[in-house]
């Protein structure tokens, strides 16, 4: 279980570097920076999707799963991608997605032509109701009715996410083998395993098709982890991920509680598993961003404590804190006037010494930020355009529609990948795809690898850390025992592997705070701050001081 020892780097590649200055990352551009993820030291890439797509959802609405993108590239480029990893240690697993197509997939082409169509039950299908309106009263993902009329066949189709994203019926034998042969065609290309997208959603309760005199029902309450999905994830992982060693991890919302040990370790699904209480804090049920919950260091602790202890003897967490659906962790966590390299490396060692395998997301090494676009017209996620409507018919200004996507946007994590203090940050000799973040003159790496103080060596250094034999196994291994639980400031946990103990400890608040060691300090690990002497001489944390030492 090679994953469980790693640290794996997301990649974006619309927005990681553009090497044919077309204004769009692409596969070419992954390959000339691989030296530098080696250097990171990264051991496995996750890709988001470059597969054939009409790009109505950057990617995640596929039209041909056996093709690539021409703005990325080539099957060919992908293949040497794999093959120039490979040589430098570095393994690739992509993106999965299988609980929907484009509407521009010949398996979706074929399957509207004709109610009598061979695939027309490759989709799910439904009359209207007797006023010819859509099946029921479903909400979708991205707002708007989960219904979409053909207007040749006079029925309407399905969809969780985009009216351009329908959903496939896995009640159909035929779908599901076609996607297992699928999955085995990438892995004999060479790829390691598949980030899972949105497969808690491939099971649609029956009350799909039901109208309700209530208002709207919102798709998770009919299509979330739903009753009957083991069956097909069971099918999945036999006929799909016993190839060899095949890393699988699940983005799995709506699973909880005991459920999370069904979805990940030996005898679970997939092999990790994304869980979502530590990042959607601020979310209520119907995920609206214009009415986010309040939350403090009390949430965000249980929310990751819970996890930890759930999984920490049966399964293995995916740590992260960012990835393409988030906004940036430094914004997401802490207040503006608190962003600073003490805070940012901070979040890089709460994400580094709990138990599981951490995930980096591009330019999170570097501590890119949230961008704040002054106009609509300047976002490209079709979900942020749809909350920013929302924000509009609830009756908010246009300025304050916009505040709302500065904290929470997609987008804010698709900006380019800031490279340097050149024109558009190095990532394009031409205009991008979308605007970059004006601080990149002065957060982009190439300032930051002359500088041994950047957060990008300090990054490199926990990785390095993870990795050496002294501590290896106490990180990577280490029964996770929370401490402090109903600390008003501090976050903290005990490592323990073959009696030896590493101490988390953390203060979450803009203010110097007391800190009683019950143990001891026998030896300070690492910390945030590049001095210790206020713990050791006075047992008092300094504002955001994050410690890691082993106990006497």
């Amino acid at each position: 279980m090679y994953w469980k020892n790693s640290v794996v780097y997301q990649i974006y590649p619309r927005s990681f570097l553009d090497s044919n200055s077309d204004g769009i990352g692409d596969i070419q551009g992954i390959i000339s920076k691989l030296d530098y993820l080696e250097n990171l030291g990264v051991d496995i890439l996750w890709i988001c999707p470059v597969y054939d797509s009409p790009m109505d959802d950057n990617g995640y609405d596929i039209s041909d799963y056996y093709n690539i993108a021409k703005e990325f590239g080539t099957l060919e480029d992908m293949k040497k991608l794999i093959y120039e990893a490979g040589k430098r240690g570095l393994k690739i697993i992509m993106d999965l997605v299988i609980n929907h197509t484009s509407d521009e997939h010949s398996w979706f082409l074929e399957s509207k032509s004709s109610l009598l169509s061979s695939k027309r039950e490759w989709y799910i299908w439904a009359d209207p109701d007797k006023n010819g309106d859509p099946p029921s009263n479903i909400k979708s993902i991205f707002g708007g009715s989960s219904w979409e009329f053909d207007e040749k066949t006079k029925q309407y189709y399905f969809h969780v996410f985009s009216k351009k994203q329908p959903c496939l019926n896995w009640n159909n034998r035929e779908v599901r083998t076609q996607l297992y042969k699928m999955i085995n065609w990438w892995l004999d290309l060479g790829i390691s395993g598949f980030r899972v997208d949105a497969i808690t959603y491939i099971k649609k309760s029956d009350r799909i098709f039901n109208p309700s005199n209530t208002n709207d029902i919102h798709c998770n309450d009919v299509c979330l982890n739903q009753n009957g999905i083991d069956k097909w994830l069971n099918e999945l992982k036999l006929f799909g991920f016993e190839n060899g060693e095949v890393m699988t991890v699940a983005e799995a919302p709506g699973v909880q509680g005991d459920n999370l040990l069904k979805y990940t370790g030996s005898s679970g699904f997939f092999s990790m598993i994304f869980t979502f209480d530590h990042v959607d804090l601020d979310l209520k049920d119907g995920g609206l961003w214009n009415d986010p919950k309040n939350w403090g260091i009390k949430e965000l602790r249980k929310a990751l404590f819970s996890t930890q202890k759930l999984l920490d003897n049966s399964g293995w967490p995916a740590l992260y804190f960012e990835n393409h659906d988030q906004p940036r962790s430094i914004n997401k966590y802490f207040p503006e006037k608190s962003i600073s390299i003490y805070t940012k490396k901070l979040l890089a060692m709460l994400l580094f010494f709990q138990k599981g395998t951490p995930f980096i997301y591009q330019g999170q090494e570097i501590g890119m930020t949230n961008v704040k676009y002054d106009s609509i017209e300047k976002y490209k996620d079709i979900a942020s355009v749809n909350q920013y409507n929302e924000c509009i018919l609830s009756g908010f200004t246009k300025n304050d529609a916009l505040k709302v996507l500065w904290n929470r946007s997609r987008d804010n994590s698709r900006t380019p990948m800031q490279w340097s203090r050149e024109i558009n940050a190095g990532f394009s000799k031409i205009k991008p795809w979308i605007e970059i973040n004006e601080n990149y003159t002065y957060i982009n790496v190439e300032d930051q690898l002359i500088n041994s103080k950047s957060l990008l060596h300090f990054y490199r250094s926990l990785i390095k850390l993870r990795k050496s034999s002294e501590y290896r196994d106490l990180i990577i291994y280490g029964k996770f025992i929370p401490l402090l639980q109903n600390s008003q400031n501090l976050i903290s946990f005990k490592r323990e592997y073959k009696n030896k103990y590493l101490i988390f400890i953390c203060n979450f608040s803009d203010k110097e705070v007391p800190y009683n060691p019950d143990c001891g300090i026998d030896k300070v690990v690492v910390s945030n701050y590049e001095t210790w002497d206020i713990l050791l001489q006075f047992n008092r944390l300094r504002a955001y001081e994050t410690v890691v030492y082993i106990a006497k």
